[in-house]
């Protein structure tokens, strides 16, 4: 088969902005139900009785299956359909999301909810590798910064919708409204999706064969490096044997990257093309981009448990908090995506720093404003710290994949966000394990205690944000002694 002309696709294809439309809502369904699960925790522990361990199995089994999937998608959507792994992605995830709803208890809403990780894993690759296909040149960064855009308008909705859901469906089962929303939403996106997603792309030649060792090898390593930051629950009871699944990692890793290399130089196509990450724009933008998010959905959390359990604030008005975060951040990633080309690395370091100046406005208006103006002071930084975030996400997903081929469009996306997912995983259990170390358990106990918990956790966020920021800041300096 021969491939189409990027250039010619871009220009001839019509049919590309419904078909970008589509990716977004499919995009948009998965961040809602992943946000709104946050505020949804206290809700669904109280109706399945689970404990933080059980509860945080939930949490985990979902980012471990996105994880576990995204790469080995990526790499179909590549060789085979992006249009194809897209559809049934999105199938998996609303059937997931029914059996979500109907959970009885917290062991079977542990499985769905893999279930349904998976399926989300499966779909968002296919998102990257689509917007890589359909857009090139300086229309990519603008197409990144209304993905942007979405992202943030989608994530100040998830927890406000939330919260809603549970005010109507009442606090024992309001929280199932919210996995039973994904159904009719994923019917309509997959009758949108078959109507408009493109049934021609570019493919890489080679790439003839999968390459099952290889994703074994893969799948063994990331399930080792993610599974024991997913059950730290930050409880006494952490088993502290589940640390040596790390040196399960570091040996799979190992073999997996040999295994790589030989198989390339018997001149088969690998999973992942390991010479992209000689590329700078592509390896530090991963690097950015892992340590930004093991800051920000460990941020949310502990600012939704802290306000919930800590203040005694109704779910539907703890999610409103994190509302103008999200709100700034869509402005800003949408006029991000068209200022990347121009100020390129400068613009995600200019981001982060506001992003650090937010978050700490944040903690000292939870911690020294008495309860009442406290939550309105904490929504005031948070607008101020979304400001930042638009400007980090959006740029620095095009920066990273504006080198990138377009037929390794989908795994080179999917690389990324498994750099993301473990960030994630990573940060998350570092910060809920800091915060209820002063919580043990979360629950009932005196404000002054989540004071102390909110306080030491966010102190850790804004040490991963640092971390963050120092490699762009690297990153920013290479790139300028490059041009001089």
């Amino acid at each position: 088969m021969t491939a189409p002309d990027s250039d010619q696709l871009e220009i001839h294809d019509t049919s590309r902005w419904p078909a970008f439309a589509v990716c977004l809502g499919v995009a948009a369904l998965t961040i809602l139900d992943l946000s709104g699960v946050n505020v949804a925790l206290p809700s669904i522990q109280k109706s399945l009785h689970t404990n933080s361990s059980e509860l945080q199995l939930i949490v985990a089994g979902y980012a471990l299956a996105f994880g576990l999937s995204l790469v080995p998608a990526g790499r179909l959507g590549d060789m085979r359909s992006r249009r194809t792994m897209f559809v049934i992605g999105l199938i998996g995830f609303a059937a997931a999301s029914a059996l979500c709803a109907l959970a009885p208890n917290h062991i079977w809403l542990t499985v769905t909810r893999f279930i349904q990780g998976a399926a989300a894993g499966v779909q968002m690759p296919q998102v990257l590798g689509m917007v890589q296909q359909l857009f090139h040149g300086k229309s990519r960064g603008r197409a990144f910064g209304v993905f942007g855009a979405m992202v943030g308008i989608a994530t100040a909705i998830g927890p406000t919708l939330c919260g809603l859901l549970i005010a109507v469906g009442g606090t024992t089962n309001g929280w199932r409204l919210l996995f039973w929303l994904n159904v009719p939403c994923g019917i309509v996106a997959l009758i949108f999706a078959l109507r408009w997603l493109p049934r021609e792309q570019e493919r890489d030649e080679a790439s003839t064969q999968l390459d099952p060792v290889g994703l074994v090898l893969l799948g063994v390593a990331i399930f080792c490096s993610m599974l024991p930051f997913l059950l730290t629950t930050g409880d006494k009871g952490d088993d502290p044997l589940r640390w040596l699944w790390l040196v399960g990692f570091g040996v799979t890793g190992v073999a997996f990257l040999l295994w790589e290399r030989a198989y390339r130089r018997s001149g088969k196509s690998p999973i992942v093309h390991l010479e992209l990450f000689r590329t700078r724009s592509y390896r530090n933008g991963i690097m950015i981009a892992a340590a930004y998010f093991a800051a920000m959905p460990a941020t949310f959390l502990i600012t939704t448990l802290y306000l919930q359990e800590g203040l005694r604030i109704a779910p539907f008005f703890a999610g409103l908090v994190v509302v103008p975060f999200a709100l700034s951040s869509a402005i800003t990633a949408w006029i991000g995506g068209r200022l990347v080309d121009r100020f390129g690395r400068a613009l995600v370091v200019w981001g982060m720093i506001i992003v650090t100046i937010g978050f700490a406005l944040v903690l000292a208006a939870a911690t020294l404003v008495a309860k009442g103006p406290s939550e309105w002071f904490m929504a005031g930084a948070m607008l101020i710290g979304g400001a930042g975030g638009g400007l980090v996400v959006s740029p620095n997903q095009t920066l990273t994949l504006s080198q990138v081929p377009v037929a390794q469009g989908g795994v080179a996306g999917s690389v990324q966000q498994l750099g993301q997912r473990i960030g994630t995983a990573v940060g998350v259990a570092l910060v809920t394990a800091v915060f209820f170390g002063a919580v043990s358990g979360g629950g009932k106990h005196p404000s002054g205690e989540y004071h102390v918990a909110f306080q030491n956790g966010f102190f850790a966020t804004l040490a991963l944000l640092l971390i963050s920021l120092l490699i762009g800041v690297v990153d920013l300096w290479q790139r300028r002694r490059s041009e001089a």
